[in-house]
């Protein structure tokens, strides 16, 4: 890891509700279920324990019935400001499985969600991420896909926008 750099994925968003808003988007599972995800597939909760220890573990299913599962270990929680926690690919049990890419993936990455309250009521989301335990060569993989990352990021911070912005 870059130690210089401990965050080599960093993609910020400003919207327009409070960071109270947006955190509740973040740990709640029906608002889970409407934006997480690629927009090709609907998201299945499966649980959703918001505490330090909890996971928040769920599909994405595709129309043609693909699933992938994925799994949040939270580490730390500071309702509405402040979330981290563990993004992994898992299976339907949510045990740790590796990355479906076909090439050497870290199987874990380090998340920290930040949201600070901006003078005009809105919220800045700032969502930090790194691999963690990773080889060399599944840190290398990670890094070489960072460009790929924040354009799949961006989309899904999309849905985000759209579902908050039906939530009035």
């Amino acid at each position: 890891m870059d130690h210089q750099n401990p965050f080599p994925f960093v993609l910020s968003r400003q919207l327009s509700h409070s960071p109270a808003v947006v955190f509740a988007a973040w740990t709640d599972p029906q608002a889970l279920a409407a934006w997480w995800g690629p927009a090709s597939h609907q998201t299945l909760v499966q649980q959703l324990n918001l505490h330090p220890g909890g996971f928040f573990h769920y599909c994405h299913q595709g129309a043609d019935g693909s699933q992938l599962w994925g799994r949040f270990e939270y580490l730390e929680i500071g309702a509405p400001e402040h979330l981290a926690f563990i993004n992994a690919f898992s299976d339907e049990n949510c045990s740790l499985v590796p990355a479906p890419f076909g090439m050497p993936w870290p199987t874990e990455m380090y998340n920290v969600l930040s949201l600070s309250a901006k003078e005009d009521g809105q919220c800045q989301m700032t969502l930090q991420a790194r691999a963690h335990h990773a080889t060399e060569e599944e840190e290398a993989n990670y890094l070489a896909m960072l460009g790929s990352m924040v354009q799949s990021f961006g989309q899904t911070f999309d849905r985000l926008e759209a579902y908050l912005g039906q939530k009035g």
